[in-house]
C-alpha cells in the first residue's frame, strides 16, 4: 500500500472502491492518483523542495485504504467525565509520570526555566498524548497525508500539511521512513501536525535536528515552546476543583464567562471542603464537564485556556491539569 510494497496502486484503488462503495462522499478524488501526485510534485518543486527529497518521500506511495476508513469512521465518544478521567488519569499513568518526572528532573528543570512552563505540565502533556512516548502511531506521515490530501473531503487542509511535511524532510530533521505518526499526520511523541512542528518544534540538544520522535530534550522543549508561545504563565497554575452553590446559574459556566476569583466567591463558589477560594485575583471561568452533574466543577485560569489551544476539549485540558497535579505530589 506504500513504499513497503504491500499492494500496487491498482489494487489499492480497487480496494478503496470495494471497501467504500455506497459510502456518501467516500474517496472523493477527481483524478487518478498518479496524475494528482505529479501535480503535487511540481507544486512542491516550485515551493523550493529539492528533487532528492521528493524522490525519497514520494516514490512508490499510494493511497492507504485504512486511512480513509479511519477518517470516515471517527468514533463518537460518549464517555462520562469520570470514565474519561479513569482512562486518561489512571493510577498507572500517575505513577509512571512521577517516575519520569524524577528521572528527567534536571533536563525538565532546564527546559522549564528557558520556556517558563512548569515541568509537571510538560510531563502531563507527554503522558496524555502518547503515554510518555509509548504510543506515537505507526503510519508513515507522508503516505497518510498524501492519502487525505488526494481525497476530496478535506484536501486543502491536508495538502498544506503534506507540503509542510515535505519541508520538514527537506530540512533534514527526519527521514521519510522514520517520519511516523497517527493516521491523520500527528507526529512523534508530541503528536504535532507538520504545521505545528514548523512553528513550535525545538532543537534543544543543538544537533541541528528538531527530533520529536526520539530525543526527549527536543520533545520536552517543543511542548514547552508551544505552551509558552501560546500564552502560558509559569507563575500560575491551571485551576482547581470547586463546590458550586445549589443556586448556581449554569449559564455562567464556560470559558467565555470570566470573572475575578473574588466575584466567583461572592456568588457562593467555594473550595470542595467549603473553605474560601484563593485570594489571588486571577481571571477565572467555571467548567462543568457534564451539565447534568454540577457536583463536579472546576475553576480554571488562563493556563487552562492556553491548554485548549493545544486541544480544544475541556475533558483533555482538565485531564492535563489533574494529571500534572497528581504527578507533582
Amino acid at each position: 500500500m506504500n513504499k513497503q510494497g504491500l499492494m500496487t496502486l491498482g489494487c489499492a484503488l480497487l480496494l478503496l472502491t470495494i471497501t467504500f462503495a455506497g459510502t456518501p462522499g467516500a474517496f472523493a478524488a477527481e483524478k487518478p492518483f498518479t496524475e494528482w501526485l505529479q501535480e503535487l510534485r511540481a507544486e512542491a518543486l516550485q515551493r523550493g523542495i529539492s528533487k532528492q527529497t521528493l524522490e525519497a518521500a514520494l516514490t512508490g506511495i499510494e493511497p492507504i485504504p485504512r486511512v480513509i476508513e479511519l477518517d470516515r469512521k471517527q468514533a463518537e465518544f460518549s464517555l462520562t467525565f469520570q470514565q474519561y478521567q479513569e482512562r486518561v488519569v489512571s493510577p498507572a499513568r500517575i505513577n509512571t509520570g512521577r517516575r519520569l518526572l524524577a528521572e528527567n528532573r534536571a533536563l525538565l528543570a532546564d527546559v522549564s526555566k528557558k520556556y517558563g512552563v512548569q515541568s509537571q505540565f510538560i510531563v502531563a502533556l507527554w503522558g496524555i498524548e502518547t503515554d510518555f512516548g509509548r504510543l506515537t502511531g505507526d503510519f508513515l506521515v507522508v503516505d497518510s497525508l498524501a492519502t487525505l490530501a488526494y481525497d476530496g473531503r478535506r484536501s486543502k487542509f491536508f495538502r498544506g500539511e503534506l507540503h509542510n511535511a515535505l519541508k520538514i524532510l527537506d530540512e533534514g530533521h527526519i527521514s521519510p521512513a522514520d517520519m511516523k505518526g497517527s493516521w491523520a499526520g500527528a507526529m512523534g511523541q508530541s503528536q504535532f501536525m507538520p504545521s505545528s512542528f514548523l512553528s513550535f518544534a525545538a532543537d534543544y540538544d543543538g544537533d541541528g535536528r528538531r527530533d520529536i520522535w526520539n530525543t526527549r530534550a527536543d520533545v520536552f522543549a517543543s511542548a514547552a515552546n508551544y505552551l509558552s508561545r501560546s500564552g502560558w504563565r509559569d507563575d500560575q497554575t491551571w485551576g482547581r476543583a470547586i463546590r458550586l452553590p445549589s443556586s448556581f446559574n449554569q449559564s455562567l459556566a464556560g470559558v467565555d464567562t470570566r470573572k475575578t476569583i473574588d466575584q466567583w466567591q461572592a456568588l457562593g463558589v467555594r473550595l470542595p471542603d467549603g473553605s474560601a477560594l484563593p485570594a489571588r485575583q486571577l481571571s477565572a471561568s467555571i467548567i462543568i464537564p457534564e451539565k447534568d452533574n454540577p457536583a463536579v466543577a472546576f475553576l480554571v485560569y488562563p493556563n487552562f485556556r492556553t491548554t485548549l489551544k493545544w486541544n480544544r476539549s475541556n475533558y483533555f485540558a482538565l485531564a492535563v491539569g489533574l494529571l500534572s497535579d497528581a504527578i507533582a505530589h
